[in-house]
């Protein structure tokens, strides 16, 4: 198998903290040198105290479904002799309460839109496509919430 690693860190800075009004934001750094600023969620902390530009966990969250799933899709698409032009997923994440009585992402909607040269498989042949895609997705693998796949 392998690792993937990704290092996380916040600096307090000359903020205060005791009084619980410190910023959250913070930066994720990843193996091949990307740097993608994070921050909570300005829905769940103050804006104040979190940045609204930089990527929260939830958003994180709902984007590697996304991408995992892409990528598996792509894979299964060349190997069956199609063309992909573009894959693009407006993917939704939705918090609530999960059957343990706690905040979880309980449903996430990918609603991916796929752009072929040449043929245009029928739909339900992208279908198989999308669900081959979910059953080897690692990421969708390994959480409770329901991932749904809405192509467009």
């Amino acid at each position: 198998m392998s690792r993937h690693v990704a290092s996380v860190e916040w600096v307090r800075g000359d903020q205060t903290f005791a009084d619980n009004r410190y910023s959250r934001a913070h930066d994720c750094t990843f193996d091949g040198g990307a740097v993608v600023r994070a921050s909570a969620a300005p829905t769940r902390v103050a804006v104040l105290l979190s940045d609204p530009a930089a990527v929260d966990p939830e958003e994180a969250f709902v984007a590697a479904l996304s991408s995992c799933h892409m990528l598996f899709f792509l894979a299964f698409a060349a190997k069956a002799g199609l063309i992909v032009d573009r894959d693009r997923d407006d993917a939704v994440g939705e918090l609530g309460t999960d059957d343990r009585w706690r905040t979880s992402m309980t449903v996430v909607t990918l609603c991916p839109v796929v752009d072929f040269t040449g043929q245009t498989p029928e739909m339900a042949a992208l279908d198989e496509l999308h669900h081959r895609a979910h059953a080897g997705c690692y990421i969708a693998n390994s959480v409770r919430t329901e991932v749904r796949i809405e192509p467009r």
